[in-house]
């Protein structure tokens, strides 16, 4: 070929080449991914689909927010280790729960707000976490099952000197 060709003749010609080229690496449509209904029926078929998922781990109630046993905090008065009536009842389910899972153990730790001395306030969640752990024992739960521990008021849910956070701040966590 002469290199030295006139501009017009090249330019089509090379034009001409490229869309040749080009024609013969175009992709083949793809077809559409199954719909979900699709992969169900052929999971269950066997009809080649892919391997049928693992089952789900069934969400343990403790984790679960439409569980009573998500609830895991018992709140109490100013300076008092009376529990309250709500208390009694969400200590009822998980009495019931820990009872009929043999591997349940719970440690209760117990908090105050922060008026008080700190040594008061340490004594203060230790009896507070006492009187769980009796009502617990009470209602069927095996003594070596639980463990108390107070913070006193070293770790509040809430922080802040307000009616509010005291409130918060007054209470005992079941930690499984």
């Amino acid at each position: 070929m002469n290199l030295h060709a006139h501009p017009l003749i090249v330019l089509p010609a090379v034009v001409l080449l490229l869309a040749a080229v080009a024609g013969c690496a175009t992709q083949r449509p793809q077809p559409a991914p199954p719909s979900a209904a699709e992969l169900d029926r052929l999971q269950r078929s066997g009809d080649g689909a892919p391997a049928a998922r693992e089952p789900a781990q069934p969400r343990s109630p403790l984790d679960d927010p439409a569980s009573p046993l998500y609830r895991k905090v018992v709140y109490f008065d100013y300076d008092t280790t009376e529990i309250r009536p709500e208390g009694a009842a969400l200590l009822r389910t998980h009495a019931n729960y820990i009872y009929q899972t043999p591997g349940a153990r719970v440690t209760l730790q117990g908090h105050t707000d922060e008026r008080g001395t700190r040594d008061y306030n340490l004594a203060l969640g230790e009896q507070r976490a006492d009187a769980v752990q009796r009502f617990l024992i009470a209602e069927g739960v095996p003594a070596e099952r639980l463990s108390r521990l107070s913070y006193g008021e070293e770790r509040p849910a809430e922080r802040g000197r307000s009616e509010r956070a005291w409130a918060l701040n007054r209470r005992v966590e079941l930690v499984y």
